[in-house]
């Protein structure tokens, strides 16, 4: 029986507030992925400042430290999982910013590249009714532009204020059995894409 490594999975929130409601969701994802066999690593995004995508800033100076530094996470990682907020029904600046700095090249390496044939899951965490569903559509989309796969039926979660316990974990049975099989989801199609990748006998 060939053994295969856990699948290594990219986790961060659109958000870089310190008690993003996001950043929470983004981290109770990362430790689901590692307890049903992924191997989760979390960033916050307020550790890789960038600023606003200029062309001409590109231009004179290349890409960012911290757009460097992501790209190389990204291309270590088989899998993404990305919580997104809601800023008045769009996906947040600091989303798109990344993902706009991330999708382009660098030297010989073209940022888009980075970005094909990776497999992704995404949640949302809003104080609103909708849980952010006005979000994950758009960032479903903007990750399809990019070359990437992403999985159904996405996590939404709605009152956020009051939607994690003093533990850290949901509140709502069911809305936790939901993360569960989302990352459940994840990993094991990436185990199976693993597979089915790997030269036949090895």
């Amino acid at each position: 029986m060939t053994l295969h490594k856990p699948p290594r999975i990219l986790v961060f929130a659109g958000s870089a507030r310190e008690d993003s409601h996001n950043k929470r969701l983004a981290r109770l994802a990362a430790e689901r992925l590692d307890r049903v066999g992924g191997q989760a690593t979390f960033v916050d995004l307020r550790d890789y400042p960038l600023p606003l995508y200029d062309g001409d800033l590109e231009g004179r100076e290349g890409l960012p430290a911290s757009a460097r530094s992501l790209q190389g996470l990204l291309a270590e990682h088989q899998g993404l999982l990305l919580a997104s907020p809601e800023y008045n029904g769009f996906i947040t600046p600091l989303m798109k910013n990344t993902l706009d700095w991330l999708s382009r090249s660098d030297g010989d390496r073209s940022g888009l590249t980075l970005f094909a044939d990776k497999l992704a899951a995404v949640v949302s965490a809003s104080p609103g009714a909708l849980g952010g569903m006005r979000s994950l559509a758009l960032i479903r989309q903007l990750l399809g532009n990019l070359g990437v796969t992403v999985l159904p039926n996405p996590l939404a979660v709605p009152r956020a204020a009051q939607a994690f316990g003093e533990n850290g974990e949901l509140v709502d049975e069911s809305q936790q059995q939901r993360l569960d099989a989302l990352c459940q989801r994840l990993v094991t199609t990436l185990i199976k894409l693993q597979a089915t990748d790997s030269p036949s006998g090895s």
